[in-house]
């Protein structure tokens, strides 16, 4: 499909996305745009499963820490708080974090701030990874890709996905990232939304969506307004699962634009069946987002072709 930025009427800028929704079998149900199959790196969309590694390594997290351990965090206090106590739960601080210093995610705790990897937005799987690398007696170099926490990433994420792990790439928080297609992280999440393993993993990611990003992001707004667990990654993916019954989706916007793969999600769910019209209307700001001039609404992405 191919969502496009339309502003008084013209269609200024577009943007195609894949996007595909399959039941728990991993049966495509539905879906929209071409190369389902066309690998690119699923980056923070799989951190559920990075989670899941952290957990099977001995990580004690739950409740908001697990939420913390699977998110994108906006860099708020609420957010800095848990990951500090994740670590100096095992007796560790923040110079054992791998992931570079950076400013707070969210505009709005950003503010006063330096750098700092505590910050940065993937500190939290930082801190739930090496608590697994004390729980098991590993070392603390958790970042390389032959760690034994990285091997049961790639274990795990191949079965979930069907997608083998090659090439491994190097997301911007340092850790190894793994290519999937759509199919695959529409599947990956389908395992998500069901395993039993995965069951306090989805328990907090549902219960703290705020946690996971920062209250403010498409992610939390769809958590808000579904049964749903979801995960954005960078350069425009994103996976879902739907808690109430059989169904998950996934989209990548080939250029990178994760408004247009909020706008495809929504637009697959619509097609089937899931979006009750007044749900619909609460999720405009991820259906339809609003172009801006004058600092007033002039347009909308949308799909412009399907």
């Amino acid at each position: 499909m191919i969502v496009g930025v339309v502003r008084s009427g013209l269609v200024e800028a577009v943007h195609p996305v894949s996007v595909v929704a399959v039941d728990s079998t991993g049966a495509v149900l539905a879906s929209l745009g071409d190369d389902l199959e066309r690998p690119f790196f699923a980056r923070s969309a799989i951190k559920p499963f990075q989670a899941l590694a952290s957990l099977r390594g001995g990580a004690d997290v739950t409740g908001e820490a697990l939420a913390l351990a699977g998110a994108s965090h906006g860099g708020q206090p609420v957010h800095i708080a848990h990951v500090r106590q994740m670590l100096s739960g095992v007796s560790l601080d923040e110079s054992s974090l791998l992931c570079p210093p950076d400013l707070p995610m969210s505009a709005s705790a950003r503010k006063g701030r330096e750098p700092k990897p505590v910050f940065h937005n993937c500190s939290g799987k930082h801190a739930a990874m090496l608590r697994a690398c004390v729980a098991s007696g590993w070392p603390l170099d958790y970042s390389e890709p032959g760690h034994p926490l990285q091997v049961s990433i790639r274990q795990i994420y191949a079965q979930a996905s069907g997608v083998a792990p090659e090439p491994v790439g190097v997301d911007g928080c340092s850790i190894p990232t793994l290519p999937t297609h759509v199919l695959g992280l529409a599947r990956a999440f389908a395992r998500f939304g069901t395993d039993p393993e995965m069951a306090g993993i989805r328990a907090a990611y549902s219960r703290f969506a705020a946690l996971t990003s920062d209250g403010e992001r498409r992610e939390a707004v769809l958590a808000r307004w579904l049964p749903v667990v979801v995960k954005g990654g960078a350069m425009g993916c994103i996976g879902l699962a739907w808690l109430e019954g059989d169904v998950a989706v996934a989209a990548k916007s080939w250029t990178g634009a994760s408004v247009a793969a909020g706008v495809a999600v929504v637009e697959i769910l619509r097609r089937v069946g899931l979006l009750p019209r007044f749900v619909e209307e609460q999720l405009a700001a991820v259906a339809r987002p609003a172009v801006y001039g004058g600092g007033r609404p002039v347009g909308r992405w949308e799909p412009v072709a399907v």
